[in-house]
């Protein structure tokens, strides 16, 4: 393992899923360790409520808006991860904050409803809810509807990928690009690395085994939009960004999609990092970290960029 990363590892609180109220605890524990409060003021950041799926409660989102931007600017939107039991907006903060400011990428980031009190697909619902509209107000913030991404971490990533299906399914927003790190794809669980990696204090088969139960609620089998991995075509996708962590049990699951992404002749770079565990790239005290991020930020103002209208 990366030595920064194994060093920081013991000082870090353990987000076991088990139980969501003290899974919540520990992750605005773990964020206050890892997240600083930061403003910049190359970015003007709102908080808002924009209206959810027909009958469910507006969804809270922050809005950042890179000041400078080339006019109009490409968008994220971006989804927290967690399980899809714990977090909420202040997760991403920093990396939402940086994306605004170093790339000039408009950022929408969503708070949607977390498991086990809002099973599938309440939060996912949110999720296509919050894209569709930014997709219809991006101009109001000084962002390009035809330049917009989304993109998430872990359970984040699930969504993400989720959202991009439903958005193909339905001639729903026009996606530019799909950014997807070692997002949670696959409910079967069945895969070498998920086997391989089960015991506290890393993120392990017994931490998935909880988080898909509280997210599918009475479900006997994820459909495709809550693990995208059991989606049967994954043709006419937007091009993607696929990352994997080596010591990480959804490995296997994320370079399985990466290639299947690849196979359907979707545009997909696939970036898999040795040494490093789930969610390393919030250790931004490891150089590793520090470079993935950077690698992100990149991708994604190649990706934008490269759209044509």
């Amino acid at each position: 393992m990366d030595p920064e990363l194994r060093a920081a590892i013991a000082g870090l609180p353990y987000v076991g899923l088990a139980d969501p109220r003290a899974a919540r605890a520990a992750m605005r524990e773990l964020v206050a360790v890892l997240v600083e409060p930061a403003a910049d003021g190359r970015v003007e950041v709102t908080g808002r409520e924009v209206p959810g799926p027909p009958g469910a409660p507006p969804v809270p989102v922050r809005v950042y808006r890179p000041r400078r931007a080339r006019r109009p600017a490409p968008v994220l939107v971006y989804f927290h991860g967690g399980g899809f039991v714990t977090g909420d907006l202040e997760n991403e903060h920093r990396r939402c904050l940086d994306v605004a400011a170093e790339e000039g990428i408009a950022v929408v980031s969503a708070e949607y409803r977390l498991a086990p009190e809002h099973p599938f697909p309440a939060g996912f619902d949110d999720c296509y809810a919050v894209t569709c509209w930014t997709h219809r107000h991006a101009a109001e913030f000084g962002g390009d509807p035809a330049r917009i991404a989304v993109g998430g971490g872990s359970a984040g990533g699930a969504l993400a990928a989720g959202v991009a299906l439903r958005a193909r399914d339905e001639d729903g927003p026009p996606l530019a690009f799909q950014l997807l790190l070692y997002p949670v794809l696959d409910d079967r669980m069945d895969t070498p690395s998920m086997r391989a990696y089960t015991e506290p204090p890393l993120f392990n088969r017994t931490d998935v085994t909880h988080m898909w139960r509280h997210y599918l609620g009475g479900l006997a089998e994820a459909p495709p939009y809550a693990a995208p991995a059991r989606a049967a075509d994954l043709s006419g996708l937007p091009p993607a960004y696929v990352l994997a962590a080596e010591a990480d049990p959804l490995r296997d699951e994320d370079l399985a999609y990466a290639l299947r992404l690849i196979a359907a002749g979707v545009p997909t770079e696939l970036r898999h990092v040795p040494g490093v565990y789930h969610g390393f790239d919030g250790v931004t005290s490891a150089e590793v970290a520090r470079r993935a991020l950077a690698e992100q930020r990149a991708v994604l103002r190649r990706a934008l960029d490269s759209v044509v209208d």
